[in-house]
């Protein structure tokens, strides 16, 4: 939906400065400055936007970037705003209560606000197992700064032995690994529940175990899954070999929320390369497991960002 089609009186300002990107900021010459990410997602009606630029406004606020989306046909706003603001002006506490108050006034199903310097990092764990190629990314992005969470565990099916590269990434970082292995005296996912209770979402690095129906509802957050596939084609295991014995030609990777149909979950992020006859399946899975690296690291990003909300029953907006 073009901004400008909703635009009221008051909006102008707001588009002065929407073409600015948001990285500019941060070289900013005035350090007083903090920023602001604020999602919203209610039905539709005149004025969403402009009670917005105001909440922002009054406080001393700048709107740098403004996504909006409105479905044809359907009576539901999207929206999602990157803002500037001085933290001495507009204290936390005070942020919280105005865009409360904003998602009272147009009956909110999400009103999320997060301002990245201040509030803490999203705290994860990582499911994998055998593979190495996603956790180790991720960890080493982690490493880097480029990963903005705190990974407060792995945990895997696999057994990795002490003197390894990824147990020695761990160990020099502190990161406790927890091997459950499956057997019929216990429960597995009763383990899990219990390590990851404080975690605010979930990541499945290539962890290869079905989670159940029940274990999503107790843990009641997100989990996001990696699938080495271009869902919704090729569900289900070996998808590089249903691939390459289909002889298509591109080959990809899917990020997606984990739900109780198997594969079936949101779609979050894909990514696609072109194979041809030349390649074998080796190359297959060397190509799908760099696409899938990619495809996770962006999917993750973009959560913490807030860019994903859900969209009708099975999919999802991404700003």
């Amino acid at each position: 939906m073009n901004v400008l089609g909703r635009a009221s009186s008051s909006w102008p300002i707001v588009l002065a400065t929407m073409k600015r990107s948001f990285n500019t900021l941060r070289i900013s010459p005035d350090p007083s400055l903090a920023h602001g990410i604020h999602v919203f997602h209610c039905p539709d009606q005149v004025g969403i936007v402009a009670k917005i630029s105001e909440c922002i406004a009054s406080r001393g606020g700048n709107i740098l970037v403004a996504d909006i989306f409105v479905p044809h046909n359907k009576n539901v706003f999207y929206s999602r705003s990157e803002f500037v603001f001085d933290p001495i002006k507009w204290q936390r506490k005070q942020m919280n209560e105005d865009f409360l108050d904003l998602s009272k006034m147009f009956n909110a199903v999400k009103s999320l606000v997060r301002v990245p310097s201040v509030d803490p990092k999203y705290k994860i764990a990582l499911l994998a197992s055998k593979q190495d190629h996603c956790l180790v990314d991720l960890l080493h992005a982690w490493q880097d700064g480029k990963l903005p969470v705190q990974i407060s565990s792995v945990i895997s099916n696999h057994d990795r032995v002490g003197n390894t590269h990824v147990m020695r990434f761990l160990e020099r970082h502190e990161i406790p690994y927890h091997y459950l292995s499956k057997s019929k005296e216990k429960n597995v996912e009763d383990e899990i529940l219990g390590l990851v209770e404080d975690t605010d979402f979930l990541v499945l690095a290539r962890y290869m175990q079905v989670l159940s129906g029940n274990f999503l509802k107790r843990y009641g957050k997100d989990v996001i899954n990696i699938h080495h596939g271009l869902l919704p084609s090729f569900k289900g295991g070996n998808p590089s070999r249903q691939a390459f014995e289909a002889g298509v030609k591109l080959i990809g990777a899917t990020t997606h929320f984990v739900t109780e149909e198997l594969d079936g979950g949101p779609i979050i992020e894909q990514m696609v390369e072109r194979v041809s006859h030349k390649d074998n399946l080796l190359s297959f899975i060397q190509k799908s497991e760099n696409l899938e690296k990619q495809c996770l690291m962006k999917a993750i990003k973009s959560y913490c960002e807030l860019r994903v909300l859900p969209y009708q029953h099975n999919r999802t907006v991404v700003f």
